[in-house]
């Protein structure tokens, strides 16, 4: 296999680029096979050891996935994410936060102190206590994303349930509280930004330890008509997660 002397990149980086870019393209189809790591070893003049490693960028990407006895399968292009944000319209619309195929589990929720940048996001004290809950979305692809809720403590007295370790029931933690106190949300601030993975993200993701990803991170601030916050979300998208926007242009 012939490449350009000008890519500097790794040898495994070289040989997942070149599969990447035929997957993207629709070179290949999902439920393609590739070729056998001996093969690909072969063409590149690289050991299996490198071919297994470029493998396994895929596998985290979730481009393919491998099937023991058979080989590497093609699953296709990258899968989306969506944002807290959109997340919050869908259950308005539809009564579920879940996308195509989408199921949730993990669900979390307990009083937590607030870590440094969560305090500043919310104007209190780094260590004042909040209400966290988590949950982890997941397709047929693997896992979409994990998603945080931060809430103000104040609001277990409307809605005791956010601080419980369980699915809630009659919507989103943010549908709860509108119903609850009867404010609602009339401004949202979404952030969105790329980082390399922590170890805290790799092991949210369910990401080996020393995987070096890079992820998506989707923050949303829901407001009320008085600028005070009523809840704020983080979610962290899977290594391969994209995200697309479609507007109208006015003529």
């Amino acid at each position: 296999m012939l490449v350009s002397r000008a890519d500097n990149r790794p040898p495994y980086a070289r040989i997942a680029g070149h599969f990447r870019e035929q997957i993207e393209s629709g070179a290949l189809s999902p439920g393609d096979l590739l070729p056998s790591i001996s093969r690909i070893a072969a063409e590149w003049s690289v050991s299996t050891a490198t071919v297994e490693k470029a493998l396994r960028k895929l596998r985290e990407e979730q481009l393919v996935k491998g099937i023991h006895g058979i080989g590497t399968e093609v699953l296709g292009v990258r899968v989306p994410i969506s944002s807290g944000a959109e997340r919050h319209d869908r259950s308005g619309r539809t009564q579920s936060s879940w996308g195509v195929g989408e199921k949730s589990s993990g669900h979390t929720g307990e009083v937590v102190r607030a870590p440094a940048d969560v305090a500043s996001v919310f104007g209190i004290h780094p260590g004042d206590d909040v209400v966290r809950r988590s949950r982890v979305y997941r397709d047929t692809h693997g896992i979409v994303s994990h998603s945080t809720s931060w809430i103000p403590k104040a609001f277990l007295e409307h809605v005791p349930e956010l601080a419980r370790g369980e699915r809630l029931q009659g919507g989103l933690s943010l549908d709860l509280i509108c119903q609850a106190t009867g404010r609602r949300v009339a401004r949202r601030v979404d952030d969105e930004a790329a980082r390399i993975a922590t170890d805290e993200d790799l092991q949210l993701l369910e990401l080996r330890p020393g995987t070096v990803a890079a992820i998506l991170v989707l923050t949303a601030q829901f407001l009320d008509a008085d600028g005070k916050l009523l809840e704020y979300g983080v979610d962290l998208g899977a290594p391969g997660r994209t995200r697309r926007t479609t507007s109208e242009i006015p003529r």
